[in-house]
């Protein structure tokens, strides 16, 4: 009798290959993510818990059932300092023009405003916040910029009535518990072969993404597996498992371009389906190649390793021995206080005695010729414990970088020389300089992959509102082929790792050396305006920069004589118009026409430069 089968299809092999993909990826990490269960439990308060040799999250028993277990955690707190460090780096992005020609210039102020217009619709300061936390406590975390079709201002109406939308870039902040490499002894993220986005989503959403529709089950939250109420019942793991119902899991597999695939590859799974398989989505890599659309973020890089370490992990070894120490202190004083008696075998009634203890004013019947029971003195509390308690809080602060100045000034009260201080802040600053770098350089990054996405799908004109210079409404009006430049670079006044006072006892140093003043002295309104914006005081700075005003209208005349003439107003500032003009000739490749239209302007400005000047003197 023949054998009935049904040969697999293409489709079902590619599903099982990606599904067996993951659970390699998964089971290969899985000791990497119990570390980061376990630094979570310890950042929350759970301190007696540990991994045992079976690679799971057990709770740890006291070895007398009087002992003291309590938790005193200086984690948290810890933590806390080392974020509200970090959150003092929140980088301004702009664009370096890739020459000095006018069309560079404006391409540049482009994306620049592009850069600031998403950062603000994204609330990317909010994002930054959310991935610091993943990196600090995990030791690394991701950022995945995407363009959203579903977002943006609406454009038209579809058949369904639903609105079409212009789309716009979408960037979100992602735990380390949802990246599965290809290989954990990668450093680098684009030189991975592939990588795995494992997320549970809701199955309305997969259908409003893909248009499949799934039937759902239940899925732990960061283990990213099935949930089984028995089987969650009998493990003994101390961390509360959030449970998703009515998730899938997706399963994003994305490979990298090769010669066989010259554009990668992205295959993305669900509930045993296949929901999308074809080349990478968007060209977001140098020199228009297509890359993964992630930005990774460490808190300590490891040499040798993918994920970063967390100083978390250095922590906790401290943290046991502080409870341990607080908890024998106080148990030392509860054996002062409450004491501990001694009595002879059968001269008192010894349950009584245990219910009761020694309450004042209590009567103590004893055996007639017995022993009556006495108090064991234990002395003071050994000066060890005071030592031991100091010297593990020190090591606190020295391993976690928040600085002693920052936890405790008294170690510092002898200090009384300005120089002294800032010396002793500018070291307590250089512990955190490692996790700033990583901000700063995820920042950049996600801004090339934003004015990417922008080229690649902004085809269609759109409309870009921004505030410039003395608060002006300015418009762009653009398409994502009018960005010619990428080079993303972090703003000066971003680069300082400056608290706020910092910032303006700065600006006042470089006002009394004159550095913001004219050759006469003289401090221009724009400059004057920055000023005050950078001390806080924005609303004050609402005097009108003139210049700034005639160099706009001169920029805008520089377009118009490419093609025709520009008309010489007598409210011009001529001085700044002759500026820009002649900069503008000396920076761009102009015909012989448009340069003889250019310096005839340019001689009518002189003109009536000179006419003012000569109706001055005659006054």
């Amino acid at each position: 009798m023949a054998e009935n089968f049904t040969e697999k299809t293409a489709e079902e092999k590619l599903v099982e290959e990606v599904q067996a993909d993951f659970l390699r990826r998964q089971q290969e990490r899985r000791a990497i993510e119990r570390g980061w269960q376990l630094n979570m439990n310890f950042l929350s308060g759970n301190q007696y818990c540990d991994i045992n040799s079976a690679g799971e999250i057990f709770e740890e028993d006291g070895r007398y059932f009087w002992q003291a277990r309590r938790v005193f955690n200086h984690i948290a707190p810890t933590m806390d300092i080392r974020c509200s460090k970090l959150g003092r780096i929140r980088p301004s992005l702009a664009v370096r023009a890739a020459s000095e020609e006018e069309t560079d210039v404006y391409s540049a102020a482009l994306a620049s405003a592009i850069l600031s217009s998403v950062c603000e619709n994204a609330d990317l300061d909010g994002i930054i916040s959310d991935a610091t936390i993943w990196s600090e406590t995990c030791g690394t975390a991701f950022y995945k910029v995407m363009w959203d079709g579903f977002s943006g201002s609406a454009v038209g109406a579809a058949e369904d009535g639903k609105k079409l939308r212009q789309g716009d870039v979408k960037i979100a902040a992602v735990s380390p518990f949802e990246i599965y490499p290809y290989s954990l002894s990668e450093e680098k993220l684009d030189k991975q072969p592939s990588l795995i986005h494992a997320k549970a989503m809701p199955v309305q959403d997969i259908y409003l993404v893909y248009g499949v529709r799934l039937a759902g089950r239940d899925i732990e939250e960061f283990s990213l597996a099935p949930f089984s109420a028995s089987a969650h019942a009998k493990q003994v793991e101390p961390e509360s498992k959030a449970v998703r119902r009515g998730y899938e899991l997706v399963m994003e597999r994305y490979e990298k371009p090769t010669e066989d695939m010259p554009e990668g590859r992205l295959t993305v799974v669900a509930g045993g389906k296949l929901l999308y398989d074809g080349i990478l989505p968007y060209v977001n890599g140098e020199n228009g190649a297509r890359e993964y659309p992630f930005v990774k973020q460490t808190s300590v890089q490891l040499a040798g390793s993918f994920f970063g370490a967390s100083i978390v992990d250095r922590l906790i070894p401290l943290q046991r021995a502080y409870n341990a120490v607080k908890n024998r202190k106080h148990e030392f004083l509860n054996r002062i206080s409450m004491g501990t008696v001694a009595v002879e075998d059968g001269s008192v009634d010894v349950d009584e005695l245990c219910e009761d203890g020694l309450t004042p004013g209590k009567v103590i019947v004893y055996r007639q010729g017995g022993k009556p029971p006495e108090m064991l003195t234990f002395g003071t509390i050994p000066s060890g414990f005071a030592e031991e308690e100091k010297n593990l809080l020190d090591e606190f602060a020295k391993i976690s970088g928040t600085g002693e100045l920052t936890q405790n000034a008294d170690s510092f009260s002898g200090v009384t020389s300005a120089t002294g201080l800032q010396l002793i802040i500018e070291q307590d600053e250089e512990k955190l300089e490692s996790a700033y770098q990583q901000i700063k350089r995820a920042v950049k990054a996600i801004g090339k992959h934003v004015l990417r996405l922008y080229r690649q799908f902004a085809s269609d004109v759109r409309l870009l509102k921004f505030t410039g210079e003395n608060n002006a409404l300015n418009l762009y009006y653009f398409k994502g082929s009018d960005i010619s430049s990428d080079d993303v670079v972090l703003e000066a006044d971003s680069e300082a790792n400056l608290t706020p006072a910092q910032r303006r006892t700065v600006i006042y140093e470089m006002l009394d050396r004159g550095l913001f003043s004219d050759e006469n002295g003289n401090i221009a309104v724009g400059t004057k305006n920055k000023i005050l914006e950078l001390l806080g005081y924005k609303g004050i700075a609402g005097e009108r920069d003139l210049g700034a005003l005639n160099r706009a209208r001169a920029g805008d005349e520089n377009l118009i004589m490419k093609s025709g003439n520009a008309e010489v107003k007598d409210y011009d500032g001529h001085a700044v118009h002759i500026a820009e003009h002649t900069a503008f000739l000396l920076t761009e490749k102009l015909s012989a026409e448009v340069e003889s239209r250019i310096c005839a302007h340019i001689d009518m400005h002189r003109q009536k430069l000179n006419k003012e000047k000569n109706g001055n003197e005659n006054q």
